[in-house]
């Protein structure tokens, strides 16, 4: 089970809220969020509520300012976290279907590994819908695993942007989330 506390203020100060799980709204315990401490899990945060907006993947560790952090992992920066998922673990394989253009159209690949670049391996600019059948995964808006990313779970989506995150341009780059989690 994964553990993150919340702090008001950068640096672990001000009032706190503790969260085990899933939560859609943060500023129904603090007024801001701008920093955390994940004592155990992966999440992923949010900076809209309802699991919307720019998001960072956090494993165990200490985020003492999220705009750093954003920074210095090469992901979006937030100026507050708002929602977050915790990320369960996933023992077994990967594997997810992605396709070049909304509601599962044009070119189609299956992947049960990371894609440094979608460009250099299948010769396809951008990822439009994916089907998730195994595994959680992290999708980049650019090569390497770089820029803003976005997190999917098992499930269908017919069109990437929709999902809240329609500041991303394309799908770059995407990773399997391996960690204990």
């Amino acid at each position: 089970m994964g553990r993150i506390i919340f702090y008001e203020e950068r640096n672990f100060q001000g009032r706190s809220y503790e969260c085990s799980s899933d939560c859609s709204d943060i500023h129904m315990h603090l007024n801001r969020c701008n920093s955390c401490r994940v004592d155990s899990g992966c999440f992923v945060v949010y900076d809209r509520p309802n699991f919307m907006g720019n998001q960072l993947f956090l494993r165990r560790g200490e985020y003492s300012d999220f705009q750093f952090t954003g920074s210095m992992m090469g992901m979006a920066m937030l100026d507050t976290v708002r929602s977050c998922r915790m990320i369960p673990m996933h023992r077994g394989q990967f594997r997810m279907r992605i396709y070049e253009r909304e509601n599962f159209a044009g070119q189609m690949h299956e992947l049960m590994d990371d894609c440094e670049s979608l460009q250099d391996r299948y010769y396809m600019s951008d990822c439009q819908s994916c089907n998730v059948m195994d595994g959680h995964w992290l999708m980049f808006e650019q090569p390497s695993y770089r820029g803003r990313m976005m997190y999917v779970r098992p499930g269908e989506y017919r069109n990437l942007r929709e999902m809240g995150m329609s500041n991303i341009v394309r799908i770059s780059s995407i990773r399997r989330i391996m960690d204990m989690c």
